[in-house]
């Protein structure tokens, strides 16, 4: 990390501001990173625990490059880090393979420090972003709506709670006591089931499930019903376009994105534009097109015109203005999409690039589809981190799924010689 922060320092320039989640080992790695910066001279201010999107914020408003220290939603002992450019975007592949090599000769053979050190300083209380969040509403409040949160003991767990009760909602609070190793542990975006317990038995009128760093939501209504983000996607894409705000009348979403989510678009005219896995690649698209929304599945979502990336905090406030605008329920509301029945598992393999031969495989895909017809799809796609190919079926029903899963499943186990899962 102290050679991270030298390769950054030497590809991004300075100054710097660095914030991190509530892991254990934030401080550890923020302090290392910060020292990698100083000393090649630049600049650090730290912004100790905050959102992902209020350091993309920081990096947008005051023309500087960032870092995140975060594993967003994993365990509290995986930590990692994301850059941003000046200007709040994720680094395109051009500057991450330069800092990748800087990095490499950093560690290979350590230059000299700079002759002028860097400072590293506490950056204070800085209310801009919340602001920033309140003002997205143009005057507009959420007063009479009741709302759970739960901020999976992660970055988000001082700042939304806030920005929401600012709007006027009343907001009853789960998981907000980080202690450095419960973070998403047994909550949040990924674990959302208390959350929906809690939403019934009080009442309320929505429940919002953050990721540990605060740059995704899930929803869930009155039911305790959970709600994707492709229906979130899928009920502010309708209400922009209602409100002449959606650009081109079009959304960016990816490979993963549900049949159903495809369906409801088409049935009210809306153009989907594909992207790969990723909000950085959403966002890639949507300023290409000049668009004004996308996002994915897992709750990242992207309002351009608003913010450089995924913002939980951000997408909770945008849908609970829906329901305050229309007078409606988040249950009817996401209801403009039908959800079919997605089943993905994941195959060990030696090689994913051996995928590309696996002939037999690949028969057995095109009659999987042939079978489906228009009303599944199949997805297949290595994945870009780990030893493993994904595989996902969406069916009209849950059974239909499973079983066509279960059968490509053994087809790659088979066509690549590896155990099926």
């Amino acid at each position: 990390m102290l050679a991270l922060g030298r390769a950054a320092a030497r590809v991004l320039g300075g100054p710097f501001v660095i914030g991190r989640d509530t892991r254990l080992s934030g401080p550890m790695l923020e302090g290392a990173l910060a020292a990698g910066l100083a000393s090649e001279g630049v600049d650090v201010a730290l912004l100790g625990v905050v959102p992902t999107p209020a350091v993309a914020w920081r990096s947008t408003a005051d023309a500087t490059p960032a870092a995140v220290i975060s594993a967003s939603h994993n365990p509290y002992a995986d930590n990692g880090i994301k850059f941003f450019a000046a200007g709040g975007r994720k680094l395109d592949d051009a500057t991450e393979e330069r800092l990748e090599s800087e990095l490499e000769r950093i560690l290979a053979a350590p230059p000299a420090a700079s002759s002028k050190a860097g400072t590293v300083t506490p950056a204070g209380d800085d209310d801009r972003y919340a602001q920033a969040l309140v003002a997205t509403l143009e005057g507009r409040r959420l007063d009479g709506l009741q709302v759970v949160l739960d901020c999976a003991n992660g970055a988000g767990y001082r700042m939304a709670p806030d920005v929401l009760r600012r709007l006027g909602a009343r907001v009853e609070v789960l998981c907000d006591d980080p202690d450095g190793t419960n973070i998403n542990a047994g909550c949040g975006s990924t674990h959302p089931e208390r959350l929906q317990q809690a939403v019934v038995e009080l009442g309320a009128d929505a429940g919002l499930a953050l990721d540990g760093d605060a740059d995704r939501v899930l929803a869930v209504d009155h039911l305790g019903e959970l709600v994707d983000g492709d229906q979130i996607i899928a009920l502010c894409a309708l209400d922009l376009r209602e409100r002449g705000r959606l650009r081109d009348d079009t959304v960016v979403v990816t490979v993963m994105t549900n049949l159903g989510f495809r369906q409801a678009m088409e049935t009210h005219g809306v153009r989907i534009v594909e992207s790969a896995v990723g909000d950085r690649y959403v966002l890639e698209a949507l300023e290409d097109g000049g668009w004004s929304l996308g996002g994915e599945q897992s709750g990242h979502v992207i309002f351009r015109s608003l913010a450089t990336t995924g913002d939980g905090t951000l997408t909770a406030i945008q849908v609970l203005d829906v329901m305050a605008r229309s007078g409606r329920r988040l249950a009817d509301l996401a209801s403009v999409m039908k959800r079919l029945p997605q089943v993905l598992r994941n195959v060990r393999v030696a090689d994913r690039d051996s995928l590309d031969g696996a002939e037999a495989f690949w028969s057995e895909v095109r009659t999987v589809e042939g079978d489906l017809a228009q009303s599944g799809r199949v997805l297949v796609r290595p994945s870009g981190t780990e030893p493993v190919v994904r595989v996902m079926v969406e069916a009209p029903t849950a059974e239909e799924a499973e079983a066509a899963t279960d059968r490509l499943c053994r087809a790659l186990a088979a066509a690549l010689g590896t155990p099926a899962p």
